[in-house]
């Protein structure tokens, strides 16, 4: 038996296999996909509390078999994950599909799962529960972690490859494993029912010639170009936190009043921009610039199919000075938000395909420290990640196992359906304290 940590104990490590053959093949990437060749996997984390039963006639909570025959037929369909990062003939990434599969460790732990009830994201939650077989085969696409915990309870963490997909890909493929899961042995034709993914990716290919037409895709790569008022990316001058707050149902709904009936994503990433520049002391005179990930999918023309399989995803962003952005006017939450809608609305096909087209020509900037005057914000508002049910019940929880990049924050749906949004941010220590002051100051 292999000993991970004192903690953790791994009993199994596998490779779980396609069930039927799949297609052989490289498949061919973007250049939005090849942009996140070295930036490795994402590592997430599901905790679940044990169900005595589910309905299910000698049924064993969290099967290892079940979950694996699950995944098996999961991969028919969702094929580029049980392959490997590889090269072409000219030496460009792709993926090599050829039914590798994908790893699959089971773990057990003298742990709870109230052990990990208010828990933030860490590294140490990422060494005990998302699987290291990632660190050694970074080829790999796909790697699942299961630890059983002595009450009963399960951690799944999860390993994906950013070059292989995009979030709302990765919800797409755990609803599909789960649902097969929580099928069993009956089945009763839930392949039949279930969206197939679209691998065709050669629908993002760059146009011929390239062409870079709307100026807002350069910008999002290098906006320091012409713009001396935003800092050079630099190390934090001090150590880094995470720390999650709930924002509640009331709250939300008198931010999105105060925001002249903004959405949820645009009123509440207003106001935490807001908070940040505060609470960084940011000099008054200087350029903030608030940054997220836009699924596009729906915004090209024609559009993608829904169930596009890969990174359907570009950055966007709006911009102004910290003193406008921060003002203590009662008005300006409104006028922040305004910034954010009109960034949103830009999202459009000119857009996605002079950023695609920007990155067939060039070289796209390695992932690094954010200025100390951006803040970063992902959001899964609206995705269904707490809707992973392999049959025992939905999540107790689920986050990112570990961020490190200062300004870097996510926002989810509150886990108990209570129209409530958990925000998990990176941020200097030193202004940890008055960011959380300042969010709550006006409710």
């Amino acid at each position: 038996m292999a000993c991970m940590d004192e903690k953790v104990k791994v009993v199994e490590s596998c490779i779980v296999t396609p069930s039927e053959e799949t297609p052989r093949h490289g498949l061919w990437l973007s250049p939005l996909d090849l942009m996140m060749v070295n930036r490795g996997h994402t590592p997430n984390v599901y905790f679940y509390r044990y169900a005595s039963s589910s309905g299910v006639v000698d049924d064993i909570f969290f099967d290892v078999a079940r979950l694996k025959a699950a995944m098996a037929k999961a991969l028919v369909n969702f094929y580029p994950l049980a392959g490997r990062l590889g090269v072409d003939g000219d030496g460009r990434a792709e993926i090599d599909c050829a039914g590798q599969g994908a790893h699959l460790v089971v773990a057990r732990s003298d742990l709870t799962v109230d052990d990990f009830r208010d828990c933030q994201p860490s590294l140490e939650l990422k060494r005990l529960f998302v699987p290291r077989t990632v660190d050694d085969s970074p080829c790999v696409m796909l790697a699942v972690q299961l630890t059983f915990f002595k009450c009963g309870g399960v951690a799944l963490g999860t390993a994906l490859h950013h070059v292989a997909i995009d979030a709302v890909s990765a919800v797409h493929f755990f609803e599909t494993w789960s649902a097969f899961s929580r099928a069993g042995s009956r089945d009763n034709g839930v392949a039949e029912v279930l969206e197939l993914p679209c691998h065709d990716r050669t629908l993002l290919r760059a146009r011929s010639p390239p062409r870079v037409v709307h100026p807002d895709a350069v910008a999002v790569f290098w906006p320091l170009k012409d713009n001396p008022n935003i800092s050079e990316p630099s190390p934090p001058p001090g150590p880094v936190v995470n720390e999650i707050f709930v924002i509640s149902k009331d709250q939300i709904a008198a931010l999105k009043y105060a925001s002249s009936g903004a959405s949820t994503f645009c009123a509440v990433s207003a106001h935490v921009w807001r908070c940040m520049c505060v609470a960084r002391r940011l000099a008054p005179e200087a350029t903030t610039r608030l940054t997220f990930p836009a699924n596009f999918r729906r915004s090209l023309r024609p559009p993608l199919p829904e169930r596009y399989f890969g990174n359907g995803i570009i950055v966007l962003g709006a911009a102004g000075k910290v003193r406008d952005i921060a003002s203590e006017d009662h008005l300006t939450l409104a006028s922040v938000a305004e910034r954010v809608k009109e960034a949103v609305r830009g999202l459009d096909d000119e857009l996605v395909r002079s950023t695609i087209d920007y990155l067939e020509m060039n070289e796209a900037p390695p992932a690094s420290s954010m200025p100390e005057t951006e803040v970063r914000i992902v959001s899964w508002l609206g995705m269904p990640v707490y809707d992973v049910d392999f049959g025992w019940g939905k999540p107790l929880t689920m986050m990112r196992a570990v961020q490190q990049r200062a300004g870097l924050i996510y926002l989810i749906d509150g886990g108990e359906g209570d129209g409530g949004v958990r925000i998990l941010m990176s941020i200097e220590a030193e202004a940890l304290e008055d960011f959380q002051r300042l969010l709550y100051a006006n409710f």
